[in-house]
């Protein structure tokens, strides 16, 4: 009953939060809306209110080149009054997805999945907060908070992400494999989480009572719920649009393609501002195969963390996907904490976090010399955002070593807290 105290204290302290905020400043979630820090071609509010509003005249929202987001959004947003003359029904709903994301975030913590597996059980199991405390970071998060606020659409893509972890770590499969259909359907990147996620859903099922014959067709079937899932989405919206291949080229064309080169907290845009166009399809592919290519490492490696695997991927896409904002990094921030067993081991962490506020500090600050100002150039956003990436990589290079190093003593316990140096 404590824990439940607890946590209904936790959600209702966020949830008046975010509704206190709105009160206090009316103007703050269109200020936030508009920050690039925030809002990105491919979830900004603005451009969905754009498409919402081509969608309730019955003309193709993908006229003008300004949406670019999932067509099923506009029939859910188009039953809520108009965020501009009622700004409350659009702030509880998305207060509301945020609770939800939570509550998947407590069953994921609960599971034990970060700290003992099937194949894995770390030596210092006992250090962990529990389910409500990992909750309490992740909802009071001002990444997470201004998420919310500047109601970017990437909160959809979390949701599904989030529930397809919990439902892998409660042994349901089939919904696993769904809510990941969903959150690739929203964005293309979840898809590459699939590897890691029906790795944990096969050692689930491997410690029940009725274990699966093969671990190849296991992978095939849930792959296959996986196509299905996103196949039946796909005609639901095409249903919706009309023009199939239209939406298909105004979605995860445009996110491919990476035509758009609006400023954003990720390493895309700068470099391909600067690129010769005889020179942007190979660049572009050796960008996405960079991105794609950590999913077969970091799985071979550490094979028996699946759950890490997925939060590592997470931090890797929070880097270096194309169109990266903050709510990428509240999501990685939210499954760090699980490995609260690991933070012994990390030996930057100072670094860090002291390269991740300084850019948080000094990032608004650049641009608005380089857009308002006009005493800056491109330059100067850009270094801020490298060093934003440079306090991210270290931060996520450093939570592998730990985990490795974890792995490494319970294979040796003899060495643990021995100082390790390669010859």
């Amino acid at each position: 009953m404590l824990v439940d105290r607890r946590k209904a204290a936790v959600f209702g302290v966020a949830l008046i939060l975010r509704l206190l905020l709105l009160g206090l400043f009316p103007s703050l979630p269109d200020l936030l809306t508009g920050r690039v820090e925030v809002s990105t071609p491919v979830n900004s509010f603005k451009r969905l209110q754009e498409g919402l509003f081509l969608y309730t005249r019955n003309v193709s929202p993908y006229d003008g080149g300004v949406y670019h987001q999932a067509p099923l959004l506009l029939p859910i947003f188009a039953l809520l009054p108009n965020a501009q003359d009622f700004a409350l029904p659009t702030a509880i709903f998305y207060a509301l997805i945020d609770l939800v994301n939570a509550n998947a975030l407590v069953i994921i913590s609960n599971s034990g999945q970060s700290v003992s597996g099937r194949l894995h059980s770390a030596l210092r199991k006992n250090i962990r907060w529990d389910g409500v405390a990992v909750a309490a970071w992740f909802l009071f998060n001002p990444f997470t908070i201004a998420t919310c606020l500047g109601r970017s659409t990437t909160v959809f893509t979390t949701t599904g992400i989030f529930y397809a972890i919990s439902s892998a770590v409660q042994g349901n499969s089939l919904n696993s494999m769904l809510a990941l259909g969903f959150a690739s359907y929203l964005s293309i990147y979840p898809v590459l989480l699939f590897i890691p996620l029906v790795i944990l859903c096969y050692d689930q099922r491997a410690q029940s009572t009725k274990p699966p014959s093969s671990a190849a067709l296991f992978a095939v079937q849930h792959f296959g719920i996986l196509l299905g899932g996103i196949t039946g989405l796909l005609g639901i919206s095409c249903l919706i649009i009309g023009d199939f291949w239209e939406f298909i080229s105004a979605t995860y064309g445009f996110q491919l393609l990476v035509p758009d080169l609006t400023p954003n907290v990720g390493l895309w845009w700068y470099f391909f501002i600067e690129m010769f166009d005889s020179f942007r399809e190979f660049f572009l592919g050796v960008f996405w195969l960079h991105l794609a290519a950590y999913v077969g490492g970091l799985t071979v490696r550490l094979r028996r963390q699946p759950l890490f695997i997925i939060t590592a991927l997470l931090g890797v896409f929070a880097i270096f996907k194309p169109y990266p904002s903050i709510s990428d990094v509240s999501l990685y921030f939210a499954l760090l904490p699980l490995y609260r067993h690991l933070f012994p081991l990390m030996r930057y962490t100072f670094f860090a976090i002291s390269a991740i506020l300084y850019a948080t500090l000094l990032g608004p600050a650049f641009y608005h010399l380089w857009i308002y100002a006009g005493s800056g150039n491109a330059n100067f956003f850009y270094a801020i955002t490298l060093v934003w990436s440079l306090g991210l990589s270290i931060l996520l290079a450093d939570s592998i070593f730990a985990a490795l190093r974890d792995e490494w003593e319970q294979k040796y316990p003899e060495m643990r807290g021995k100082d390790v140096r390669q010859v």
